[in-house]
């Protein structure tokens, strides 16, 4: 099957397999939230982005090999609820940007910073800090060096905006000088775009709107 990331609450995940890695995509909870299980095909090891809702689902969808670490990509409610369950059942480490993590209902493990690298196995993920959506927000970014280029954005970036900033214009602008900077700037048109809800994008795609997102404010 070929993978689109067209998911829905209640349906089952889109698995998306690249060369060191695999992507199971899982739509959970009332808000359609988006959980990403990531693995490195060479150990198995596995990392579960936003642990959102629906525990149970969560868990059934790591059940085949452990997973070693969850990352939450921001402090908003609707990103967690499934957090506590889900590591203590797993024993995962919790891993967030530290100015959200005083926000989260279990103790942060690991604070990652712009910047920072996190282990997937064999597979190593950068850390994007996107101020503006939360203080902390964090987008989490794959690059095989081969082709590969994918980033899972949290409430950041959506196909059409970035995130609610609730109609602050400092929050705005900043949230739009970091997408542009530290996406739109850095990586090639055909990096795949993961978002916290809803259906994917490229970067490729949205590039052409920045302009118009900048003019309207949101």
């Amino acid at each position: 099957m070929t993978y689109t990331g067209d998911v829905q609450v209640g349906g089952p995940a889109d698995v998306r397999e690249l060369t060191g890695l695999s992507i199971s995509k899982l739509a959970v909870g009332p808000y359609d939230n988006n959980a990403y299980l990531l693995r490195c095909r060479a150990t198995g090891e596995g990392l579960l982005i936003d642990a959102a809702a629906e525990p149970d689902r969560l868990l059934a969808l790591m059940a085949e090999a452990p997973v070693s670490t969850v990352v939450t990509t921001h402090q908003h409610g609707d990103h967690w609820q499934a957090l506590e369950q889900v590591t203590k059942v797993t024993g995962a480490q919790v891993v967030a940007h530290p100015l959200d993590a005083p926000a989260l209902p279990v103790p942060v493990d690991r604070t990652v910073e712009h910047g920072d690298r996190i282990p997937v196995g064999e597979v190593t993920l950068d850390v994007i800090h996107l101020r503006g959506h939360t203080p902390g927000s964090i987008a989490l970014l794959y690059d095989d060096g081969a082709g590969d280029v994918h980033v899972f954005t949290g409430d950041s970036l959506f196909p059409g905006g970035v995130g609610n900033t609730w109609k602050d214009p400092e929050r705005f602008a900043q949230l739009y000088a970091d997408v542009v900077e530290r996406i739109f700037d850095r990586l090639p048109d055909r990096t795949w775009v993961y978002p916290g809800h809803g259906k994917d994008t490229t970067v490729g795609a949205e590039r052409p709107s920045l302009p118009e997102w900048k003019a309207r404010g949101w």
